[in-house]
């Protein structure tokens, strides 16, 4: 039986850059579409990662739970993740929406 390790999601988030900020006040890092895209694909990727593990288990090539579990987890966590990065992203439009010039 093999154990997969768990991942990081250094892929989204860079913790040395996280909440810093350059001298010009623009946010160190990447992009916000870039972030988002990402989430966007990781939701594509963790999703197919369950289609393909509830397949194998419907056609009998495999017989463990455990990676429908898992696999199920992770397509409901990245799915709650870009929910909330959607929220965050309304919430500042429309913050900058309210700002009277």
């Amino acid at each position: 039986m093999q154990i997969t390790p768990i991942e990081k999601i250094n892929s989204i988030i860079d913790p040395e850059s996280s909440g810093k900020v350059s001298s010009s006040g623009n946010t160190a890092g990447v992009p916000f579409q870039d972030l988002f895209q990402d989430a966007v694909q990781n939701v594509k990727t963790t999703n197919a990662d369950l289609d393909g593990e509830l397949y194998k288990l419907t056609t009998g090539q495999s017989d463990n739970l455990h990676d429908i579990a898992i696999a199920s987890t992770k397509a409901t966590l990245s799915v709650q993740m870009l929910v909330q990065l959607r929220n965050k992203a309304l919430d500042a439009y429309n913050e900058v929406m309210r700002i009277s010039v």
